[in-house]
């Protein structure tokens, strides 16, 4: 039996044309019957590194039966010249994050994977603390069962106050140990109860993992890295979704 939580997540692979380019985590998101991939907005366009992929690529199970099958599914950033995916701003900037719609008649027929839905997201009524534990469901420098082709998860725990916006950024911090690979990967916490009536995902979807953050003025030498990550607030996808 598969824990829901693993089907979730999406191994995304950027191309330019033919060309290979970078390895990054996705995760699916469902909204009124419409079907999203939300990753990081820095892996389908980064201007800093001069990254910029015409298309990405996810990888499918497509067997219910034979986790060992799967399959290659591409998906265009640009339709007729224009970006096709959606990214957030608010008033201290751009946000790290974007979302595309899925063509679900395009999706193999026995494919096999779990969304997260607007009922998954944080309840404004409960709080969750600081130091609580956390899983990051991701590809860590691409690595993951190539078998069963299934991500891998990483323990974490939320580093700053939750609910506010670190630094007046729109997202928080969680403390973790991270990899080029993991951005865009879903930050999860267990539901304190059941969940509600009906959703067999019993998992809080809190943020959209994004970067590790490391001081400028760090000496290489004598000191080490942070170990600390920022992780979007997942609400933003309310947003992204509407329409």
């Amino acid at each position: 039996m598969i824990e829901p939580i693993l089907l979730t997540a999406a191994r995304v692979l950027t191309f330019d044309h033919q060309r290979p380019l970078t390895n990054a985590s996705g995760f699916f998101f469902e909204r009124n019957k419409r079907l999203f991939l939300v990753t990081s907005r820095h892996v389908v366009i980064d201007e800093p590194s001069n990254h910029f992929p015409d298309r990405i690529e996810i990888e499918l199970h497509t067997d219910p039966n034979n986790l060992s099958r799967s399959t290659g599914f591409s998906i265009p950033l640009y339709r007729d010249g224009r970006s096709i995916w959606r990214q957030g701003q608010d008033t201290a900037g751009g946000i790290d994050v974007a979302v595309i719609e899925i063509d679900r008649a395009a999706l193999p027929t026995t494919c096999l994977y779990r969304a997260f839905t607007p009922e998954n997201l944080l309840d404004p009524d409960n709080q969750v603390e600081v130091g609580t534990s956390l899983l990051v469901v991701g590809f860590p420098l691409g690595f993951h069962d190539t078998l069963h082709h299934m991500p891998v998860v990483r323990q974490a725990v939320i580093a700053s106050s939750y609910g506010l916006r670190f630094q007046g950024k729109g997202y928080f911090l969680t403390d973790a140990r991270t990899h080029r690979g993991t951005s865009g990967a879903p930050v999860v916490v267990r539901w304190p109860t059941q969940g509600p009536a009906g959703n067999d995902l019993p998992w809080m979807l809190l943020g959209v993992h994004s970067a590790r953050l490391d001081v400028g003025t760090r000496d290489l030498v004598l000191d080490e890295a942070l170990g600390l990550n920022c992780a979007w607030y997942a609400d933003i996808l309310m947003t992204l979704t509407v329409g």
